[in-house]
């Protein structure tokens, strides 16, 4: 449980982060590069005192890094110019607590408590009435339709991907072995950097096949007009002084440190323990903690629906952790 609170701040943070970096290098840049960073400080550890790719459970956290990470991971960055940052995180988090207890229970047998279901229910009530936009995004009908798609899907892939951690966990005990939480991180990690590395590789194909039909047409480059020249469509407003890469590589580091390092280390930890519908409830509200953040850091006011949604999840969370 502990956990999974360290996991919930260590996002918080790492949202305001993630943004910056993106914004400076383009989405699938940014995160191939706090994914390589991750690897190397934690396959530094993993293979120097944890287990390396060794153990009973690495296929499964393999997959899991592949689920959550890559599938989650790409699905949501597809989501968020869609929909917009509220609507997508409202989907992504509530529907991917509600899949990790529905995964689990059906596949592990892991049956949460009425009690745990109770507090669960009112903490993502609070996620809900926190993250409620004002409205639909100003966008084209058929936009909308796939910004739902690849949330929901993003949703899938992180619920599904801390069951597939569970599974592993469950697998290390059977073995009568034991694997840190840094080492389980890496081993994840490894996953998503390999599915980071292929959408790159699919972006810069598209670039440079965009790049083609506008020298035919004599249209402007397309890249020229994003982010560092990657091509990529960025969901916010940028600043012309942070197109310098070098810039860049102070806040890929914090993206990595609270991210695919710190973060995932504690989600790892909080997963060993405790069922994955708690934990997930639980780190459902890292956005609703990134708001007081960037109230500070980008000077952005709430709506007063945020206080009331709020104060119910931390209420939840307070239930949750009373019942264990």
């Amino acid at each position: 449980m502990i956990g999974a609170l360290g996991t919930t701040l260590l996002f918080a943070c790492n949202a305001l982060f993630a943004n910056r970096s993106a914004k400076m290098l383009g989405s699938n840049q940014a995160n191939l590069a706090r994914l390589a960073v991750a690897v190397i400080i934690l396959g530094t550890w993993a293979h120097v005192a944890g287990q390396g790719i060794g153990g009973a459970g690495f296929g499964w956290f393999f997959v899991s890094g592949l689920v959550g990470f890559g599938i989650g991971g790409v699905a949501m960055f597809q989501a968020l110019p869609r929909l917009g940052s509220p609507l997508a995180m409202l989907i992504v988090q509530c529907g991917s607590a509600l899949v990790a207890a529905a995964g689990e229970r059906l596949w592990l047998g892991t049956q949460l408590a009425p009690v745990e279901l109770t507090f669960v229910a009112l903490t993502l009530l609070g996620v809900a009435l926190g993250l409620m936009p004002r409205g639909l995004p100003g966008v084209p009908p058929a936009a909308l339709r796939a910004g739902a798609a690849w949330a929901f899907l993003s949703a899938a892939g992180q619920g599904l991907g801390a069951v597939l951690s569970r599974r592993a966990f469950q697998t290390i005990a059977r073995a009568h072995e034991f694997i840190d939480p840094p080492t389980s991180a890496y081993q994840r990690a490894l996953a998503g950097l390999g599915v980071a590395v292929v959408a790159v590789a699919i972006g810069y194909s598209i670039q440079c096949r965009n790049r083609a039909g506008s020298r035919r047409a004599g249209s402007p480059d397309p890249a020229a007009l994003s982010p560092a020249g990657t091509g990529e469509i960025s969901a916010g407003p940028e600043d012309p002084a942070l197109h310098s890469q070098p810039r860049a590589w102070p806040w890929v580091f914090a993206n990595a440190l609270c991210g695919p390092v710190l973060g995932v280390t504690c989600f790892q930890w909080a997963l060993s323990t405790t069922p994955a519908g708690i934990v997930q409830s639980i780190v459902a509200t890292a956005p609703l903690a990134t708001i007081p953040l960037a109230m500070w850091f980008e000077h952005s006011r709430p709506r007063a629906l945020y206080y009331a949604g709020a104060v119910l999840a931390v209420a939840g969370i307070i239930g949750l952790f009373l019942t264990r």
